[in-house]
């Protein structure tokens, strides 16, 4: 589907604030309440946009320590065996197969360091692991809210 300038600003507007009102989202792009939630409804329907969601704050939930882990694993081994690993363990966030020398590359949020090396353990005892290479997020800048 091909998004106008219309589109793309809504979609904009929702990933700053999914909340904002029909009116509100009008009044930016030029449209009424009512041909907003048309345009938001299309783009719902063709799966432009696939949710909506909340945004945690990860410290509020004690999760102070963020890390991203490459995975190294046995030769032939599928992305439903690495996914199966990620969806194991709460702290994996997100997980992605990925090119190069890495099979996959997990995000984990942690409670500390020690939470994190506890985890880490349990990742690395996993038989289709053979080896890990981490490293732990110092600050974070601003980023797009997406979800996959």
């Amino acid at each position: 589907m091909g998004l106008d300038s219309i589109d793309e600003r809504l979609v904009g507007l929702l990933q700053a604030d999914a909340r904002t009102t029909y009116a509100v989202l009008g009044a930016a792009v030029g449209l009424s309440a009512p041909a907003t939630k048309r345009r938001v409804d299309r783009l719902r329907s063709t799966g432009v946009i696939r949710g909506f969601t909340a945004v945690v704050d990860p410290a509020a939930l004690g999760w102070t320590t963020e890390a991203y882990v490459e995975l190294y694993c046995a030769p032939r081994t599928s992305p439903a065996s690495i996914f199966a690993i990620a969806a194991k363990h709460p702290q994996v966030v997100s997980s992605c197969t990925v090119s190069g020398e890495a099979n996959a590359l997990l995000h984990l949020r942690a409670a500390d360091v020690h939470d994190f090396e506890r985890i880490l353990e349990r990742i690395e005892a996993e038989p289709i692991v053979v080896r890990t290479k981490s490293v732990i997020v110092l600050s974070r800048g601003p980023s797009r809210t997406t979800t996959d």
